[in-house]
């Protein structure tokens, strides 16, 4: 037995070590070739035939990712790259005795295409370790209440689920009985852990806590949250921005015109200025190597791929590089209300006795005869009652008025509570003072006991704590804010004054929602929408860039938009948008960089001033400097 533990455990470490050995073997080429290098060198002197073989062996090792990628480029699509070219050079190098040089190109070009190599690892293991969260099983409890382990795949919706404490959440769901906390961060970005009781929602793939729960499943297998970010992850690593697709053609362009130019001169300076073959094929092979492109390919996607990944980390989901250069340049962004800049649900903000009842009698009174109902507004005056620690004992009868409120019998008396208009003969100043609360953008709903009016509540929909600062923040970044809301023009103003938009747009359907996007965007450029609702997935479609809230955001809005804020944090959008203005700044550095370099080496190169040696680290020099610029999105 010991020897089979053993055994597995040796087996174990091998499979540990071939997957390391696997993942970074470009890298350990590259490392390996640069070894070589300096062994070959200092044996020089020595034995020319020994440094010939280990300058070989450089080339073998560090050359053969790079030019498997160049000649497939070449016998499948026809296409010449820089690959190649490299390749090229390296042989043109060893071919007129500067193996020292062609070697060192094939050392530094291997390790800038390792570094490259690692910031797409980077993407794929932030994509690995993400599906490595997804649990395999889930346990299930059946009619009886008997817990049954079933494969997560075969998860219907209505099932209900034991997590135990430690456990991986199997499906998006509510929970049914039970209190702990959830460990959300791979969803939300938040490090501290999610306090979850009965109805709370939770996701798949997050981590519990201390506590057991029951969870009713309402979103399973490809559908879940979790699910659906690996897939838009998986789409934002493949889609390619269009400028790496412009600087890509450019690349096959100009490798081509490079290659051309070499052939003219390794033949040309020789009869025309009357330099030595020696010299001109030596100049041709310099030209070759400072004039690959290699630093300007090099310019974009590490430093995409490192912003998205860096992105993720936060709750920032973005679905592909298109969105990073379109947010640099967003000139507006308009907000819908409920649900985005409000939290979505009403709150009580005034408690009103009108006759000699005591506050906290109308509020227990209203409270303990709303309980039976499910309106949003007998909710909210439960919730309030609940915050204020009162006792609510249950009506003897309650009659739901569909439209206007509710009828009851309670403690012996009969009571209406409701709408304004459900009641006649209201004195003058009450109905002035609930006037006055309308016209604050609040809801107003009378209390009657045994037909006089002895109470009313005000209630709105209560703003986001972060929305205020946002808008201010958005502000100082030279962004104009806009509200667009299909609330009444009286609680979208009141709301728009407290938060800091001036531009409110209200009583908008969602095809007039689209319309302003469109009217918006002819007016001031590149328009970004924020939305959470199904009745604004045409506008986030319509404006350039569409964000949406991911915590409690419907399923639509999540799949139309273009960026997702993963628990509804409004404070993260300015990071999104400077995590883009950050890459365009980086790329721009990368590229001004990049070809100022190719210019200078050419030119000196011409003027018989630059050596192999200097061009081949002057060139790859410049190659891993943009992708470390671009490393830098990492942090």
């Amino acid at each position: 037995m010991n020897n089979l533990c053993s055994l597995d455990q040796k087996r174990t470490k091998i499979e540990i070590w071939s997957e390391k050995v696997k993942r970074n073997g470009e890298m350990i080429a590259a490392v390996g070739s640069g070894v070589l290098v300096l062994m070959a060198f200092l044996l020089e002197s020595r034995s020319m035939t020994v440094s010939t073989t280990l300058f070989l062996c450089a080339y073998v090792i560090g050359g053969f990712v790079k030019a498997r990628e160049g000649l497939v480029t070449l016998f499948k699509e026809k296409e010449i790259d820089v690959n190649l070219l490299m390749l090229l050079a390296a042989i043109g190098a060893a071919a007129i005795g500067y193996w020292l040089e062609g070697a060192m190109l094939i050392f530094i070009f291997a390790m800038s295409g390792a570094l490259e190599s690692y910031t797409m690892a980077k993407s794929e293991r932030d994509l690995s370790q993400l599906m490595s969260m997804q649990p395999e099983t889930a346990n299930v409890l059946d009619e009886k209440g008997r817990e049954q382990t079933i494969r997560i795949e075969n998860l219907r919706v209505g099932d209900a689920i034991v997590v135990r404490p430690g456990e991986k959440i199997a499906a998006d769901g509510v929970v049914l009985e039970g209190v702990s906390t959830v460990n959300e961060a791979m969803i939300t970005g938040e490090s501290v852990p999610a306090e979850k009781e009965k109805d709370s929602e939770v996701y798949a793939g997050t981590i519990n806590g201390a506590g057991s729960l029951i969870v009713k499943v309402t979103r399973a297998g490809k559908e879940s949250v979790f699910s659906r970010i690996i897939q838009h992850i998986e789409k934002a690593k493949n889609e390619v921005p269009q400028s790496q697709t412009k600087i890509e053609r450019f690349e096959r362009i100009y490798a081509k015109v490079v290659l051309g130019i070499t052939v003219v001169l390794m033949f040309l300076p020789h009869y025309l200025l009357g330099w030595s073959w020696s010299e001109t094929i030596y100049r041709a092979m310099v030209f070759l190597v400072v004039a690959s492109p290699c630093a300007l390919v090099a310019s974009i996607m590490p430093a995409i791929l490192s912003a998205i990944s860096n992105g993720s980390r936060k709750g920032i989901l973005f679905k592909s590089g298109l969105q990073l250069e379109s947010l640099s340049r967003i000139k507006l962004i308009a907000f819908d209300k409920t649900g985005t800049l409000t939290k979505g649900e009403l709150a009580v903000t005034d408690v009103i006795s009108l006759a000699d009842l005591e506050k906290e009698e109308l509020l227990t009174a209203a409270a303990s005869i709303e309980s039976l109902s499910e309106h949003p507004i007998a909710k909210a005056i439960v919730r309030y009652a609940n915050e204020s620690e009162m006792k609510l004992t249950r009506p003897t009868r309650l009659e739901a008025i569909t439209g206007w409120g509710v009828t009851a019998e309670y403690q012996g008396e009969d009571w209406r509570i409701g709408k304004p208009k459900m009641f006649e003969a209201v004195e003058p100043e009450i109905e002035k003072m609930a006037t006055q609360l309308e016209q604050e953008g609040k809801t107003v709903v009378f209390v009657e006991k045994a037909g006089k009016l002895v109470g009313l509540f005000a209630l709105r929909d209560t703003v986001r704590p972060e929305a205020k600062k946002l808008i201010k923040t958005l502000k100082k970044m030279g962004i104009q804010v806009a509200m667009l809301t299909g609330d009444q023009k009286v609680t979208a103003q009141v709301i728009g004054k407290e938060v800091g938009i001036d531009r409110v747009y209200s009583e908008l359907l969602p095809e007039e929602k689209v319309k302003m996007i469109q009217k918006l965007r002819e007016e001031k450029g590149k328009v970004a929408m924020v939305g959470d609702g199904v009745n604004d997935a045409p506008a986030l479609v319509t404006a350039n860039i569409g964000i949406a809230m991911g915590g409690a955001g419907s399923d639509v809005a999540l799949d139309t938009a273009d960026l997702v804020l993963m628990k509804d944090d409004l404070s993260k959008l300015p990071l999104a948008i400077r995590l883009g203005r950050r890459v365009q700044r980086i790329i721009k550095q990368n590229m001004v960089f990049a070809l100022s370099i190719i210019g200078l080496l050419i030119i000196t190169n011409f003027l018989q001033l630059m050596t192999l040696p200097l061009g081949v680290i002057g060139h790859e020099g410049s190659t891993l400097l943009v992708i470390l610029n671009g490393l830098r999105m990492l942090r």
